[in-house]
This record gives structure tokens, C-alpha cells and sequence, in this order.
């Protein structure tokens, strides 16, 4: 099939569902100017399923329920993470949560996955929070410069809300640029906000 530009997607065959999967993430400033960034996930079923540790698992009723709050500095620096399984598989699941506070400390940026990777992979790690972990890093990114963002054009230092600038010393090309399509090197983004990193397509 075609790719689309419609906004909605096209209607489906007709079918039956089977399987639901929620990610919910907001974030937050606090009082002591520190950040939350919270997040998520829920598995359920249409159906109701046998499971050895919880006997029945019932429709609508949650395989997993994992949440995370990760609380950063403004320089994405983790100064606490608690992680819970509310609902799991496995009575085991939730014995590993503790192990995610080995996250403090950490900076959220570039090289998150890698360290994701090599603190939780496998068997040292919850494959589910991991999942979530990894996506909160955009959502902490969309809170924090857009809280800085709208300071600077409460105190009159800017007009809009553009793609965020904290890496654009001088001579140093941002590490967004090229990260996606809107954000290409060649594009109109790049073109506007970042003149110098600008490049003509060939």
C-alpha cells in the first residue's frame, strides 16, 4: 500500500482485537526545581488466559503494569528513579526494579541507549522498563528545554519555541541535526534556526 499524507489512517479489514499496548509519559517541574519524568506501560487482552501465578488473567486486566519516575536536574543529570511492577507474569518480576536505581547519576543524552544497554541487558534488567526507560529520554528532553525555552521568552531573550540550543557552542555542530527528517542538515529547520550548520543538498 501507498504511503499516506492523510492524517488518519485508512480503515482496516475487518478483524477482531487481541491485544492492547499503552505507553502514557508526562513530565513535570517540581517546587525544589528539580524535574519528574514519569511513564507507563500496560499489556492487556481481550480475552481472559490461564497464568501459573495468578490462576486467571482476565480480560482488560493487566499482563504487565510497569512505571518509572526518573527526577533530573536541568542539565538532565538523574538524581532519583524508582521503578514498580504493579503487575507482572512471573512472581519473580518485581525483584528487579531495585536494580534501576543504579541510574542515578547518569545523564539522560546522548549515549542513553548504550548505557541502558550495558546496565540492564538481558538477564541484569526488566525488558518493559527498558522499553519505557529508553523513550523517556525524549520526554524528559520536550519538558526540560521547553521549560527553558519558555523562560527565555518570559524574560524577553527569545520569540518562539525553536529546536533546542544548549549544544550549539560556538564551531560545534548539534547533535540533533540529521536525527530525523524535520530536522535534516539540507532542510528549512536547519536552514532557519542553525544557518551555519546548513547544507545545501547536493
Amino acid at each position: 500500500m501507498a504511503n499516506s499524507t492523510s492524517a488518519e489512517l485508512s480503515a482496516p479489514v475487518a478483524r477482531e482485537a487481541q491485544h492492547f499496548r499503552n505507553y502514557q509519559f508526562a513530565g513535570y517541574r517540581r517546587t525544589d526545581d528539580l524535574f519528574d519524568i514519569e511513564g507507563r506501560m500496560t499489556d492487556t487482552k481481550s480475552y481472559a488466559f490461564p497464568n501459573e501465578w495468578r490462576e486467571t488473567i482476565d480480560a482488560g486486566e493487566p499482563i504487565h503494569d510497569m512505571r518509572i519516575r526518573l527526577t533530573l536536574d536541568e542539565h538532565f543529570v538523574i538524581r532519583d528513579v524508582e521503578c514498580v511492577t504493579a503487575a507482572g507474569p512471573y512472581e519473580i518480576c518485581p525483584a528487579i526494579t531495585p536494580a534501576f536505581a543504579a541510574l542515578k547519576g547518569e545523564r539522560v543524552g546522548r549515549g542513553w541507549s548504550r548505557i541502558l544497554r550495558e546496565k540492564f541487558g538481558g538477564r541484569n534488567g526488566c525488558v518493559h522498563h527498558v522499553e519505557m526507560l529508553r523513550a523517556m529520554a525524549t520526554v524528559a528532553f520536550q519538558t526540560i528545554y521547553g521549560w527553558q525555552e519558555r523562560r527565555k521568552r518570559e524574560a524577553g531573550l527569545s520569540t518562539s519555541e525553536g529546536p533546542p540550543d544548549r549544544e550549539t557552542a560556538p564551531g560545534r555542530r548539534p547533535g540533533f541535526i540529521d536525527s530525523c527528517h524535520a530536522l535534516a542538515s539540507d532542510g528549512e529547520i536547519v536552514q532557519t534556526h542553525f544557518p551555519q550548520f546548513y547544507e545545501e543538498r547536493k
